[in-house]
C-alpha cells in the first residue's frame, strides 16, 4: 500500500524511531474493518486504541468501534464527519485517507494475524518503556533510593506487561464496569439468588456475604485457639474442590463458583497444613493421625481422602519470614503458572515490611495491609488474611471481639473490605468450669451444652453488605466448620 508513506513518523525523540511497530499492518487491519465490520467479532486478542503506534490509527479504530457498538456501520463515509477537522488526517491528505485504507482487500485475508502483531508490538513497546525506567532508576545512587522497592516496582510493571495490561489497560469505561457488575448479578441469580463471588463452601456464610469477591481484602481475625487457621483451610479446600467439580462438569470458567487457591502458611509447614486438610476430609482426628492411633478402616478413609486431594488445585507456600514484597512476587508467579483465583495468608503479623519501616511496627503493619489490598486489586482475586487480636479481649468480661481489638494498626480495618471475627464461647466457658457437684456446675453444664460444638463468625465490617453474625457448627476433633442446621444464620442488628 504505497499511500502509507504519507503518514509521517510521530513527533518524538530519536530513540522512539527504533520502537517496535508496523504502521502498514495497522493500516491494513483498519482497512479490513472498514470493508467488513464483522472482522472485529473474531479477533485473537482484545485490541484498544492504545495498542496502535500511529495515534491517527488509534483514533480511527476507536471511532469505528464506537459506531459498531451502536449497531451502526463503520465505513469511510460514516467516519468522514469525525475526521474532517483532524490535523493529523489533514497531514496525510485529508479524509480521503479513509478510502485509501480500503483500497486493497489484502487486509481481509490476514486480519487476525495483523491484530495479533499490533497487540504484540504494543507489548514490546511497553517492555521497552519498563526497561528504560528500570535503567534510569538503577542509575540513581542517592541515599533515598530503596533498591528492594525498585525491584518490587519492576516486578509489578513486568507482571502488567505479561498480562497484556500495562498502562493501556488501566482505565475502564463505565459501560465495561457496569457490564462486569451485571455479570456478577447474573451469577448470583444462577446460583440460587445469593452467591455472586467464590463460594466459601458454607451456605450460611455465603448467604451473609454473597461469596468472596474479586479484588476484596478480607480479614479473618481471632484470639489463639478460636480456629482461624481451621476455618481458612476449610474455605480454601471448599473453593478448590468446587473449582475442580465445576470444571469436571464442563462449566465455563466465568461461571465456575470455585477457584484455584494459593495458601501462604507462615506459621505451619506444608505437611502440617496437609494433615489438617486430611483430617477434615477423612473424618479422622488430627491427634489420632499424629499419634498413629488409627484403625485399618480409618487408614482406608485416609487413603481415599488423600487420593481425592491429589488433583485438588490448592497450592501451599510455607516459606518462613516472607516480606510483603516477596509474597506479592510469589503470588504473581502462581497466578501466571496456575491461574490462581483466591489467596489465603496465615497470618498477617508474621509478614515483614520493607526496611524503610524500621522499628515502627504500626507503620510496618500499615504497609503490609496496604500491600495485601494492592495485591487483591492487581491480581483481581479475593485475598483472605488471618490476623491476631490484641490481649485486651482477655481482660474484658464480654470477650466477643470488636474492630478496636485488631492488633497494632487501625489501617487493617481501613484497608479491609471485610472484617470477620471468630468467637467460640465454649472455649472461654470451658476454662471456667466450677467444682463438680455444686449448683454452679449444673448451671455451667447447661450453658456448656448450649454452646458446645458451635462457633460464631462475626461480620464486623462489610463494604458490600450488612454486618451481623453467622452461627456455625464446629467439630473440634477434626477442626471442621459447617452449617448449623437449627439456626442457619441470624443478624442481631
Amino acid at each position: 500500500m504505497p499511500e502509507l508513506a504519507l503518514i509521517p513518523a510521530p513527533a518524538s525523540s530519536g530513540d522512539d524511531r527504533q520502537l517496535p511497530r508496523n504502521v502498514e499492518a495497522e493500516a491494513a487491519f483498519l482497512g479490513a474493518i472498514l470493508i467488513d465490520n464483522r472482522v472485529v467479532e473474531d479477533l485473537p486478542v482484545q485490541l484498544t486504541p492504545a495498542h496502535f503506534f500511529e495515534p491517527l490509527h488509534g483514533r480511527i479504530f476507536a471511532q469505528a468501534m464506537a459506531l459498531i457498538e451502536r449497531n451502526s456501520i463503520a465505513t469511510p463515509v460514516t467516519l468522514k464527519p469525525f475526521f474532517e477537522h483532524d490535523e493529523a488526517m489533514k497531514a496525510v491528505g485529508g479524509v480521503g485517507y479513509l478510502a485509501q485504507l480500503t483500497g486493497s482487500g489484502a487486509g481481509l485475508i490476514g486480519a487476525r494475524d495483523f491484530a495479533r502483531q499490533i497487540y504484540d508490538l504494543a507489548l514490546l513497546r511497553e517492555l521497552v518503556d519498563v526497561g528504560r525506567t528500570l535503567v534510569d532508576s538503577a542509575l540513581d545512587t542517592s541515599e533515598s533510593v530503596d533498591p528492594q522497592a525498585q525491584i518490587e516496582e519492576a516486578e509489578t510493571a513486568l507482571y502488567r506487561v505479561a498480562g497484556g495490561e500495562a498502562e493501556m489497560g488501566s482505565v475502564k469505561s463505565f459501560s465495561a464496569a457496569s457490564l462486569t457488575a451485571l455479570q456478577a448479578a447474573e451469577r448470583a441469580l444462577n446460583s440460587g439468588g445469593h452467591l455472586s463471588g467464590i463460594t466459601t463452601g458454607i451456605s450460611s456464610m455465603n448467604a451473609k456475604i454473597g461469596g468472596m469477591h474479586n479484588s476484596d481484602l478480607m480479614i479473618l481475625a481471632g484470639r489463639p485457639g478460636m480456629g482461624k487457621t481451621s476455618l481458612a483451610t476449610n474455605i480454601a479446600y471448599n473453593a478448590a474442590e468446587r473449582y475442580r467439580r465445576d470444571e469436571e462438569d464442563g462449566i465455563p470458567p466465568e461461571k465456575n463458583m470455585g477457584a484455584k487457591v494459593a495458601f501462604f502458611s507462615l506459621e505451619m509447614s506444608a505437611d502440617q497444613l496437609a494433615t489438617r486438610v486430611l483430617a477434615e476430609q477423612s473424618g479422622v482426628s488430627g491427634e489420632a493421625l499424629r499419634m498413629g492411633k488409627i484403625s485399618k478402616d480409618q487408614f482406608q478413609q485416609l487413603s481415599r481422602a488423600a487420593q481425592q486431594l491429589q488433583t485438588l488445585p490448592l497450592y501451599i507456600d510455607d516459606t518462613p519470614g516472607l516480606t510483603i514484597a516477596g509474597l506479592r512476587t510469589r503470588a504473581r508467579r502462581l497466578q501466571r503458572r496456575h491461574g490462581i483465583g483466591f489467596i489465603v495468608v496465615d497470618y498477617l503479623q508474621l509478614l515483614q515490611g520493607s526496611s524503610r519501616s524500621g522499628d515502627n511496627r504500626v507503620q510496618e503493619i500499615s504497609e503490609i495491609s496496604r500491600g495485601l489490598k494492592t495485591l487483591a486489586k492487581e491480581l483481581n482475586v479475593p485475598v483472605m488474611a488471618l490476623s491476631q487480636l490484641s490481649r485486651q479481649v482477655e481482660s474484658r468480661e464480654d470477650k466477643r471481639p470488636q474492630l478496636s481489638d485488631l492488633r497494632e494498626s487501625g489501617s487493617i480495618e481501613q484497608d479491609a473490605d471485610m472484617v470477620m471475627f471468630i468467637y467460640r464461647e465454649s472455649y472461654y466457658l470451658g476454662r471456667s468450669e466450677p467444682r463438680e457437684g455444686t449448683p454452679e456446675h449444673l448451671t455451667w453444664q447447661e450453658e456448656m451444652d448450649k454452646v458446645r460444638g458451635t462457633a460464631d463468625v462475626i461480620i464486623a465490617k462489610q463494604r458490600h453488605g450488612p454486618i451481623g453474625t453467622v452461627k456455625l457448627s464446629f467439630n473440634e476433633d477434626i477442626t471442621k466448620f459447617g452449617n448449623l442446621a437449627r439456626d442457619g444464620y441470624y443478624d442481631p442488628h
